[in-house]
């Protein structure tokens, strides 16, 4: 029998209907851009040590979880995983790092080898936006 995971079907239902289909309700603002300002893509971090990651985001504003005003909403860091469904609170746990005071940094530290990360905004209960705003996954080397 031919099992598919939730996600996997997330993620195709997404492709084919567009990734706005698969969001919560709250809207994004236009223009906006979620990035990682540190590290880049491509940096070689020491290992045995935290490092700073900073996030960066225009033309949308930051608020904690569970205030709700128009234009805005917190990060949450995606360490070493994929994008989860868009129309879900998003997880919290060792790969999905939650900033619901407002955080627009934080310290992490990872084991040797390579790492991606990538942001992922929520809403004011971890819902990500319709359309979903998202940075580009980057990858890093802790040596």
């Amino acid at each position: 029998m031919f099992s598919i995971s939730k996600f996997i079907l997330a993620a195709i239902l997404a492709t084919l209907l567009g990734s706005t289909a698969l969001a919560g309700d709250t809207p994004s603002p236009p223009n906006v851009e979620l990035y990682i300002g540190w590290p880049n893509n491509g940096e070689v971090i020491a290992s045995g040590k935290p490092f700073r990651v900073w996030f960066g985001l225009r033309n949308m504003g930051v608020a904690p979880k569970d205030v709700k005003f128009d234009n805005t909403g917190h990060h949450h860091l995606l360490i070493d995983t994929d994008l989860p469904p868009m129309d879900q609170p998003i997880p919290s746990d060792r790969n999905h790092l939650h900033f619901g005071a407002g955080e627009t940094e934080t310290m992490i530290e990872l084991t040797p080898g390579k790492h991606t990360l990538q942001l992922l905004m929520g809403d004011d209960k971890h819902v990500p936006h319709k359309p979903p705003v998202y940075s580009r996954k980057i990858t890093i080397t802790v040596k």
